[in-house]
């Protein structure tokens, strides 16, 4: 009876072992097209057999774990470069967005430009004609209003990358938090032996998520996590969590914080990352730019008027309201000075038919007094600026896409589940359990018989 008992014990533990295994299959299927999972695996182990001396008899079979299949090497690399997908997303969609500022119409800076010294042109072949002298001073209001415009665009689109900054923080503090949560529910699990694949994965799209708004290094500690900042700024230790802050600085745009340091300059991948270099750096660029050439273009010609006469013969004043010494907010504040068409300072000795200084002014079109380039020539490398930046970041998060998509892959050929092989599992295991069963209906036929057969000798 008593090895009877044991073949039964043996029979029955492969029919919970391969009960499990099928198990771990059927979730595989179940799986086959949710985002993150990582294809499970039963690990079976021969059970520890018993000694009857001399001979050694095994004991069946034990489901040790369920192990899931990963490459941790793959999901850092993958980690990396979500980081990099993230910076370039989030900078081409701000350069695009400048650069349709500086995209060519019929009231764009290069334009109105054009049609103010062509004004000023046509005003030196009749300089005491007042329709003449009135387009001088449209166009120049033009003028003033495109870069107006331009500006104030600039300045909205930083104010709502501004925005997303806080957002952008917001989101990280939620995903740290998950993170650490799921720290704990694996630490609990597996510290009892237990299979936390779920978790686990659970955890990992966390940290892809978190990796796509900031640069993140992570580092594996016992059952845990340790998330910090490429700086090393700590983000998640354990089960904690460690929240960023944003404040408003002098500028009146939002710095970040982490535990009362200013890290906002040392945050450099991520979306984050990317909305902090467009709202900080390329816009500001851009907006410096734009005052050089407002500022430049307006003291030019002030500097003309003022050294002419208008058609009353008077000293002419300045057509601009002169721009701040510093040249700051120059493309934003730029105005014209005057609503008389009269007061156009056209001629060079005071007669009203002189067009001299018409023609003073219209050679500034040409001359370099924009950082030694003509104010054309400088607002056409404006233009190629914001578009080569905007086409490099673009071509950059392409590349990035791609490289990031073949990561993908590749750990979807190691992680991810095939059906055709989760079949074939099946069918293997499915085998197993039948055996086993089989195993256990012979086993209790021979042990009815034993029985019948002490009923009959008693």
């Amino acid at each position: 009876m008593s090895s009877l008992n044991a073949s039964l014990a043996s029979a029955l533990s492969g029919l919970i072992a391969e009960q499990g295994a099928l198990a771990v299959t059927t979730n595989n299927v179940a799986n086959v097209n949710t985002p993150g999972y990582s294809r499970e695996e039963p690990v079976l182990t021969e059970s520890n057999p018993v000694v009857v001396d001399p001979l050694t008899f095994g004991t069946g079979v034990t489901l040790q774990s369920v192990e899931s299949i990963t490459d941790p090497i793959l999901e850092s690399q993958i980690q990396q470069q979500t980081q990099s997908q993230g910076q370039f997303s989030a900078l081409a969609s701000a350069l695009q967005q400048v650069q349709v500022n500086f995209t060519s119409s019929t009231s764009d800076i290069g334009t109105e430009i054009s049609n103010f010294f062509d004004s000023v042109n046509q005003l030196s072949t009749d300089a005491s004609d007042l329709s003449l002298r009135q387009g001088v001073l449209t166009a120049a209001g033009n003028l003033a209003t495109s870069f107006n415009t331009a500006a104030n665009s600039l300045t909205q689109q930083q104010t709502s990358l501004d925005q997303s900054v806080v957002q952008q923080v917001g989101q990280i503090n939620q995903l740290t938090a998950q993170i650490a949560t799921l720290n704990g529910q694996v630490s609990s699990l597996q510290n009892v032996g237990e299979s936390a694949g779920t978790f686990v994965d659970q955890r990992q799209q966390a940290i892809d998520q978190l990796s796509a708004l900031v640069d993140v290094s992570v580092i594996p500690s016992d059952n845990t996590v340790t998330l910090t900042t490429g700086n090393g700024t700590p983000l998640v230790t354990g089960l904690k969590s460690f929240l960023l802050g944003t404040q408003t600085n002098a500028s009146g745009l939002h710095d970040v914080y982490s535990q009362g340091k200013d890290i906002t300059s040392q945050i450099t991948s991520g979306q984050l990352g990317g909305t902090i270099q467009a709202r900080d750096q390329e816009i500001p660029a851009t907006q410096t730019q734009l005052d050089t050439l407002a500022a430049g273009l307006a003291n030019a010609v002030n500097g003309v008027q003022v050294g002419g006469f208008d058609l009353n013969g008077d000293v002419g004043t300045d057509l601009f309201n002169p721009p701040a010494a510093s040249g700051v907010g120059a493309a934003a504040n730029l105005s014209v000075a005057i609503t008389d068409p009269a007061l156009i300072a056209a001629s060079s000795d005071g007669t009203p038919g002189s067009n001299g200084n018409a023609e003073a002014m219209y050679a500034l079109n040409s001359q370099n007094i924009i950082s030694g380039q003509s104010p054309t020539d400088y607002y056409s490398g404006i233009v190629f600026n914001v578009g080569n930046n905007a086409s490099n970041a673009s071509a950059e998060q392409s590349a990035s896409a791609l490289v990031l998509q073949q990561l993908n892959d590749q750990l979807a050929s190691i992680s991810g589940v095939s059906l055709d092989e989760e079949a074939a599992n099946m069918v293997q295991y499915q085998d197993a359990y039948s055996a086993s069963a089989e195993v256990i209906t012979t086993i209790n036929d021979m042990m009815y018989a034993v029985i019948q057969m002490s009923t009959l000798t008693g």
